[in-house]
Parts: structure tokens; C-alpha cells; sequence
């Protein structure tokens, strides 16, 4: 596996403050929180464990809206996201399992990856020629899932801190993938990282990974925006992710200004 299953760690964090910008509105049999113009260039987030109404994935989604992108954030878990900083005796293996769901629906590749696929194909009527993928936790799964443009699928992928990775799907990427890492990290830890790397250095697509000191998981969405370290930290993966998706989503057109 390149990346640990998700853990305590992936739902604890501090709130954010602001207001976001964007709305919600409902794609078939879900919930969407868009955000920016259309335009050729569009991304999907692909939240952590708390949802596409966390207001620190909002603001995060208006930051990509304000750099040029037509943004659009799911809802993964049919209404059912983890809360923030949830008490002792949560078990979030039961929650992926679907035991806390009201209909006991899973929150697993075979439920989220056709979210995913609506999303793409949402954006893909709204003009979007290029579509990137911001994976946090949770969702670095399914940006390395879906990271495939030989299938009209995503065609570059970044991810933070990034749980459940399987090796095969790693191997099977087909795009340019980033990776934002915590020093810290139970779920992506050193070995994890390094085996990632490997990895990726038998493949043929451009890679990066940057190691942010003194942060731990989840730092690029619910890090202390009140400690110095974790706020710099923060706003660095974010510009990694900015400047990821303006090079290889907008090169072409960056080159001919």
C-alpha cells in the first residue's frame, strides 16, 4: 500500500473563518459546491473525511476559483461527512463501512468513484478542456483513482497528505501527480513516501513531491492558521498545487504570453 488507511487524525483540526463565495446546487442525485467561471480549465476537489461543506475546503476551493480555475467540490458521502473533531469512540473504519450511514451505504470506490465520474462529465458539458483533481486525505485516493486522460477521465492530479492508496492504483496513473507530505504523518509516513517515490520514478509522467517540516496530517486543510509553521506550511501546498495546475493544465497557453 502506498498510503495508510485513514485514521483519528484525518477528522481533527481547527475552523477556518470567512465566507465563501461559492454556491451549492444539487448534479443528479447529489450535492456540488461550485465556484469561478466556466472556462477551458476546471477542477474537482476531492475533499477529506468532512465534506464539501466544510468551510475550510470552501475557502480552499474560492483560493483555486481566484487563480484562474472553474471549480467544482462534491458531496462524496451522501450527506453523511465525518464532524470536525469528533469525541472518543468514533470508529472511522464503521463510518467507511457504511455502519453510521442511515441507509448503511458505504463510503468506498464503488460508491464514490461514479460521484467523481458525473462530476467530470458535469464539467465537461460546462466547456472544461483540461480538468485537474485536488485530493485531500480521503480524496488523494480518487485523484490517483481517476488521474486518467487516455479515458477522458482527469489529466493532472495533486494531492495532500493522501490515505488508502493501493500500490496498483499508483502504478496505473496516466497524468502528471503532486504530493504535498507532513513531516508528520501516521498515514503517510516516511517509508510510505519513499515507496511512493519509487514508485513513481518507474513511471514516465512528472511527479513531485514536497516535505512540509513541522506539520502534521491534514495541515493543508484544517492546519492553526494561528501557529506561523502551520499557516506558512498551508499557503505553500496550496501555491505547489497553483503552480502544478499552471504548468501542466495551462502551459501551452502560459508559453504563448
Amino acid at each position: 500500500m502506498a498510503s495508510n488507511p485513514p485514521g483519528k487524525c484525518c477528522y481533527q483540526g481547527v475552523k477556518h473563518e470567512g465566507t465563501p463565495k461559492g454556491k451549492l446546487s444539487q448534479l443528479g442525485d447529489f450535492e456540488i459546491y461550485t465556484v469561478g467561471e466556466p472556462s477551458e480549465y476546471g477542477l474537482i476537489i476531492i475533499t477529506d473525511v468532512i465534506g464539501h461543506k466544510f468551510t475550510n475546503a470552501q475557502l480552499i476551493a474560492d483560493q483555486f476559483a481566484a487563480n484562474g480555475y472553474f471549480v467544482v467540490m462534491p458531496d462524496l458521502f451522501d450527506g453523511n461527512p465525518i464532524e470536525l473533531n469528533r469525541p472518543e469512540g468514533f470508529d472511522i473504519m464503521k463510518w467507511l463501512g457504511g455502519e453510521y450511514h442511515p441507509k448503511k451505504r458505504a463510503h468506498d470506490p464503488p460508491h464514490v468513484d461514479p460521484i467523481i465520474d458525473s462530476t467530470i462529465i458535469y464539467l465537461r458539458d460546462q466547456g472544461v478542456k483540461k480538468i485537474g483533481a485536488v485530493g485531500y486525505c480521503f480524496g488523494g485516493k480518487y485523484v490517483v483513482r481517476h488521474l486518467r486522460p487516455d479515458q477522458g477521465k482527469i489529466d493532472v492530479g495533486y494531492t495532500a497528505h493522501p490515505s488508502f492508496v493501493q500500490d496498483d492504483e499508483l502504478k496505473d496513473i496516466q497524468g502528471p501527480l503532486s504530493i504535498a507530505a507532513a513531516e508528520t504523518d501516521e498515514i503517510f509516513p516516511n517509508d510510505k513516501r519513499h515507496h511512493t517515490e519509487d514508485i513513481l520514478k518507474e513511471l514516465k509522467f512528472p511527479y513531485q513531491i514536497n516535505l512540509y517540516a513541522g506539520v502534521e496530517h491534514g495541515f493543508s486543510v484544517r492546519g492553526d492558521l494561528n501557529d506561523k509553521r502551520q499557516k506558512y506550511a498551508k499557503e505553500a501546498a496550496f501555491l505547489q498545487g497553483v503552480q502544478w495546475f499552471d504548468y501542466h493544465l495551462k502551459g501551452e497557453e502560459l508559453a504563448a504570453k
